[in-house]
């Protein structure tokens, strides 16, 4: 335990640091509440640790994996759960125990928190009230499934890392190309699937945003994106064990129905492989909801599930299309990442366990565009506001002026 208290603190001088370049950088840096969204998911990571020592986890495998590996450590280095071996190998090596690594994993997952912070405050500088006085981002934030799912040793605290870092960096990639490129590099070789809808997002994005964007660049982004999909699509195919195929729609539905099956025999399983399309994203975007949670764990996340579903709502409006097409280009890229990703991972989850899990990556895109999307309606009120007060002020000068 002592190794595993000398990480948090070593850990909290680090923030430090990177707040101090972060509060230089956007004035609207909140080094307090960053602090306080370090102690609140180390609380989970405590939950989550406790959980994987009564339960099977994934993380005591890549551990033990790393840790008695003998070969070199980029031996290790490859695309799914071995990346993760890949990335726990050298604290293991280093005389790291299994609660030690778990606490490295766990500040990548919080790392993920502060650039979806950086992201959301940079891009929507107006504050949003929900639920009559809750604060918007502090409520996305603080979300509890999202921490648990992204606090220890494993894929979920990584890729969500890798996501947020390149959802940070992608909206100016000239001066942030380092993180870009880091973020893609750990996106793909966690889930080459999501690296796929990431970049198509992307480019989505930056060839259909409102912005006045120089062509130069939107060639270079559509070139860059699409060489790298051209590149490494046999290994993103291969996920799926369609690379080579000559009908992937068909191979794509024999990979879905096995994989399908294959998760809801690991317990916890919910059949929709009948479901319509509508209800099958129901499932996935808001499931479990109370009267089908699984165990204590999915009765604490159905609560979650309605705040989901409740700030979905906000967005059902006729306002809401014409919102999106004449959207920001990370508006759009956000909605399209959220919809693809939704849409295939509908076609292989029949798990609420793993539904719980899968669906932390996505998220935080569709409350950028409901944050965004309130954010706007606001901001139209303000202005509103004050052409009808600066009409109302002229209006009685001039009755002042002229009484008669």
């Amino acid at each position: 335990m002592l190794g595993v208290f000398f990480l948090i603190i070593v850990f909290f001088a680090l923030n430090q640091a990177i707040f101090n370049v972060y509060q230089k950088r956007h004035k609207f840096f909140d080094k307090k509440k960053m602090n306080l969204l370090y102690f609140y998911h180390l609380f989970f990571y405590g939950v989550y640790s406790w959980y994987a020592y009564n339960n099977p986890s994934d993380s005591g495998v890549y551990y033990k994996r790393a840790h008695q590996h003998e070969g070199t450590w980029f031996e290790l280095l490859g695309v799914d759960a071995t990346f993760i071996e890949f990335l726990a190998y050298p604290f293991a090596k280093m005389g790291f125990n299994y609660d030690m690594v778990m606490v490295c994993f766990a500040w990548l997952g919080y790392m993920g928190f502060v650039y979806a912070y950086l992201f959301f405050r940079e891009r929507i500088p107006i504050k949003i009230k929900v639920f009559k006085s809750v604060d918007l981002l502090t409520l996305i934030l603080f979300l509890p499934n999202m921490h648990f799912w992204t606090a220890s040793l494993g894929k979920g605290s990584a890729i969500f890392f890798g996501l947020m870092m390149f959802t940070y960096a992608i909206s100016k990639p000239g001066s942030r190309l380092f993180l870009l490129t880091l973020g893609s590099i750990i996106i793909y070789f966690i889930r080459p699937h999501v690296f796929l809808f990431v970049a198509v997002g992307a480019v989505a994005g930056y060839m259909s945003g409102k912005e006045a964007i120089p062509l130069w660049q939107k060639i270079t982004m559509f070139v860059g994106l699409l060489g790298g999909l051209i590149i490494l699509q046999d290994q993103i195919l291969s996920m799926g064990g369609i690379q080579g195929s000559e009908n992937l729609i068909k191979d794509f539905e024999s990979f879905t129905k096995d994989r399908s099956e294959d998760l809801e025999n690991a317990g916890s399983g919910v059949d929709i492989s009948s479901y319509s399309l509508p209800l099958k994203l129901f499932t996935f975007w808001f499931r479990p909801l109370f009267i089908d949670a699984p165990n204590i764990l999915g009765i604490i996340v159905s609560f979650e599930n309605l705040i989901y579903l409740m700030l979905f709502l906000k967005v059902i409006k006729k306002d809401f299309i014409k919102f999106i097409l004449k959207s920001p280009a990370l508006v759009k890229m956000s909605f399209v990442i959220f919809f693809t990703t939704s849409f295939a991972m509908t076609f292989v989850m029949s798990n609420l366990g793993i539904i719980m899990r899968q669906k932390s990556m996505v998220m935080y895109y569709i409350f950028f565009v409901i944050y965004y999307y309130l954010a706007e309606k606001k901001y139209k009120n303000i202005i509103q506001a004050k052409k009808i007060k600066k009409y109302r002020e002229q209006k009685a000068r001039t009755l002042a002026a002229n009484p008669n």
